[in-house]
C-alpha cells in the first residue's frame, strides 16, 4: 500500500502542491528522492548523483565503496565548484565524519550542506540561480 505525505502544501509561488506518493516507507529514501529531483532541476547544478557508501563481502573478499562521512549526493555546479549534500530524514542525525566532510568541502570553496527536502536545496544553493 502506497502512502502519501501530509496534506497539500504550497510551493514558493503559492501554488498548491499535491502530496507525492512515497516509493517506500523509509523516510530518508523519500527525502533523498526529493532532494535529488530538486538538485537536478536547479539552474546552477551541472550534475548531481547518489553516492553509495558501505561494504560488502564478495566471495572471500571484503570490498568497501565510498568512505566514511561521504555525502549522500555529490555533484558539480555550473561554475565548476564541487557539490556535496548530506540527506537526512526529519529526525536524522549527522555523524561526526559527515560534519567533517561538509566542513572540508566548504573550506575548499565547494558547496556542501545538509538537506531534508527541496526547501533546504533552495536555501543551500539560492533561489533561481543565485548560489552563495
Amino acid at each position: 500500500m502506497k502512502k502519501t505525505i501530509g496534506p497539500p502544501a504550497q510551493d514558493l509561488i503559492g501554488d498548491v502542491i499535491r502530496p507525492f506518493k512515497r516509493i517506500n516507507d523509509k523516510p530518508e529514501a523519500a527525502a533523498l528522492n526529493e532532494v535529488l529531483r530538486a538538485l537536478r532541476a536547479h539552474p546552477d547544478v551541472l550534475w548531481a548523483e547518489r553516492q553509495n557508501t558501505g561494504a560488502v563481502r564478495v566471495g572471500g573478499r571484503f570490498i568497501r565503496f565510498g568512505w566514511p562521512g561521504c555525502s549522500d549526493v555529490i555533484g558539480q555546479l555550473r561554475d565548476g565548484r564541487f557539490l556535496a549534500v548530506e540527506v537526512k530524514a526529519a529526525k536524522g542525525r549527522v555523524s561526526t565524519e559527515q560534519t567533517a566532510f561538509i566542513d572540508l568541502v566548504n573550506a575548499g570553496k565547494g558547496v556542501a550542506f545538509i538537506a531534508h527536502d527541496c526547501r533546504d536545496v533552495l536555501r543551500g544553493l539560492g533561489v533561481g540561480g543565485q548560489n552563495p
